[in-house]
């Protein structure tokens, strides 16, 4: 008879709007084990499975800490009640909680101060209670909702009223499918899942009712969000209700390190709760956080954080079935249509499912699809050493330089007029996007510029059969300054960089040959740019002088550094605007990324740009 071995979750902790989805292990009749769904459409033996979802709601409803929502709060900040901030963010779970985030915790203070009014005695007064000795107070009298819950979380729309239970304790049924997402209404109760095994002639239970008891429901943590910031310096205070902020004839496009599912463990990030690195929770996080950009190109890599943690070389990018699985259907919904490389996998040869590649997206209603170059690396490499490496050497080559890693460039139609455009009226708007991620390793800076110099070399190609402004976004795995940055933004590379030490193959030389003619900028370099404004000043502290690039887009624990980029030709585009950077005062003093606000361990670049009216040739 068919039976349930084991039950139990992927997290125990529940997050509103993530799904979850226990695992059961079952026993088929014939002996055999799996995790496939038995449902009573498709009865196994004359069985099947039924599940059942409820929420403990106890007399008293919890509230949670807003910086460590796991645990319940004892503190609530009575600014934020004055200030009339959302009250999830006033709770905390100890004094030294409150301390601790105070520099973070103010800023809400000060842009409600300054959003309310600009009275400086209310401003005085409401900060004047976070210096004295009472700056929290105890809040032990929350009010419980009592409201019957009508919710649709499974095959019933409308579920029975509450079953009671012993010990103050009731038990609302909330769902009646194997997965269950939570609501706003289970926010501080702990949720019961029931499975059996049910005789589908007789509908009546068999055997044992397997259950799981979750932590309490904790809210989805909100990170502030991130302004659109003109680089001719006027503010603009975020996106509006329906994203778009960028005018007639310009787009925006958003890179993206999304930070690889197999690498996202607390072995390597222990500072993040555990909670918080389920794919579960990270791909929700990270999908609202990427339609709300509402980007009209968006271009994603996944991370290969570093080479000690790590067991499976090379993976990096957009992992097969999270592309075919997750983004690209809802991405769909969205508006997008979805572009997809797939990385060849002659390093690594595990499961073909988890083999990445590069994912390109664009709005339906803002570009049409016109042509598509896949790079794979790889082929260069068998190429490359077939015409330049003795035949002795060329296993021990080919060892360096195949790292499985691949580009997708993408020529797109843009359906949408560019003003000052009189002078070429009904010409193509065409748009060259190209997508990558360099390999990871720090030791392989020879395979670094080579991978960059061959990406370089085929858009050129690209370049010289279409006048056609470009973009080069990503993460590149280099910092300012190195010699994949320096081909990239300068054109050429000195013969005297110190990268070029490491060339063991001789495949860098003559170092005359690294350059390319593509009028390339970094478009965060465009804050460097003169101009007057709050927001401008902020943004160019957060740049480095020597290189005017980010001070970060990385931010680990061991690691803190530039890597990714968006880079135009500037002859045919101009910057409109950007996406704020974060500086380190935003992310919270003791920790690091990815954390429950943020789901990668890079930060997302976004540019609003305008294709310049050029004269015919």
């Amino acid at each position: 008879m068919l039976s349930v071995l084991r039950v139990h979750l992927p997290s125990d902790i529940p997050i509103v709007g993530c799904e979850l989805t226990p695992y059961v292990l079952l026993r088929r009749p014939d002996k055999t084990v799996t995790t496939d769904d038995v449902p009573e459409s498709a009865p196994l033996d004359g069985h099947f499975l039924r599940y059942k979802w409820y929420r403990i709601q106890s007399d008293k409803k919890v509230a949670l800490c807003s910086i460590h929502p796991s645990e319940q709060a004892t503190l609530q900040c009575l600014g934020c009640v004055k200030a009339k901030i959302p009250v999830a963010k006033s709770y905390h779970c100890s004094p030294k909680c409150f301390s601790d985030a105070w520099q973070h915790h103010r800023v809400l203070h000060d842009r409600a101060a300054s959003a309310v009014n600009e009275n400086g005695n209310e401003e005085e007064e409401l900060f004047g209670r976070f210096n004295s000795s009472s700056s929290g107070s105890l809040n032990t009298g929350l009010s419980s909702s009592a409201s019957t819950p009508s919710l649709t979380n499974g095959s019933a729309p409308l579920y029975p009223a509450a079953v009671t239970r012993n010990g103050g304790e009731t038990w609302f049924e909330v769902g009646r499918s194997k997965t269950y997402t939570p609501t706003a209404d289970d926010i501080g109760h702990v949720l019961k899942f029931e499975c059996v095994v049910v005789d589908a002639e007789t509908k009546v239970p068999v055997g044992h009712v397997n259950t799981i008891l979750t932590n309490r429901v904790i809210p989805a943590p909100s990170p502030s969000p991130r302004r659109l910031v003109p680089v001719c310096g006027a503010d603009v205070m975020g996106l509006e209700v329906d994203g778009r902020m960028s005018s007639s004839g310009t787009f925006t496009v958003l890179s993206y390190n999304i930070l690889s599912d197999v690498y996202a463990t607390s072995d390597i990030y222990s500072y993040c709760p555990s909670w918080a690195l389920s794919w579960p929770y990270r791909r929700q996080n990270l999908l609202r956080e990427i339609v709300g950009y509402r980007a009209d190109i968006v271009c994603l890599q996944e991370d290969y954080p570093s080479l000690n943690c790590c067991s499976l070389l090379g993976f990096s990018q957009v992992q097969n079935d999270h592309f075919d699985e997750f983004f690209s259907p809802e991405l769909d919904k969205h508006g997008y249509q979805a572009l997809y490389k797939r990385k060849t996998n002659e390093v690594y040869n595990g499961n073909p499912q988890t083999i990445d590649g590069c994912a390109t997206f664009f709005r339906r209603d803002r570009f049409s699809h016109v042509k598509k170059y896949e790079v794979e690396f790889n082929k260069a490499a068998q190429s490359l050493t077939d015409a330049m490496i003795p035949s002795a050497q060329k296993k021990s080559a080919l060892s360096r330089l195949v790292k499985d890693n691949v580009a997708l460039i993408v020529v797109l139609e843009a359906k949408f007029s560019n003003q000052g455009g009189a002078e070429n009226p009904g010409k193509r708007q065409l748009l060259c996007v190209a997508n990558t991620h360099v390999n990871v390793h720090h030791d392989l800076k020879d395979v670094k510029l080579w991978q960059v110099h061959t990406l370089l070399k085929g858009l050129e190609k690209i370049a010289a059969s279409a006048d056609i402004p470009m973009l080069v976004c990503g993460d590149f795995n280099s910092t300012p300054g190195s010699a994949p940055h320096s081909l990239l933004a300068m054109g050429k590379v000195e013969p005297l960089h110190p990268d070029l030490a490491v060339d063991p193959l001789n495949i860098l030389r003559p170092h005359t040959k690294l350059l390319h003619q593509l009028p390339l900028v970094s478009a965060y370099s465009s804050f460097a740019r003169p101009g007057v404004g709050i927001s401008l000043d902020q943004q160019r502290r957060r740049l480095d002088p020597s290189t005017n690039e980010p001070l970060f887009t990385n931010c680990t624990r061991d690691f803190i550094g530039t890597l990714d980029y968006i880079f135009y030709t500037a002859d045919s585009l101009t910057v409109e605007s950007l996406l704020e950077l974060l500086d380190e005062e935003s992310l919270r003093k003791d920790t690091a990324l990815p954390s429950p606000e943020w789901s990668s361990d890079h930060i997302a670049l976004l540019a609003e740009f305008r294709c310049k009216s050029r004269p015919r040739r």
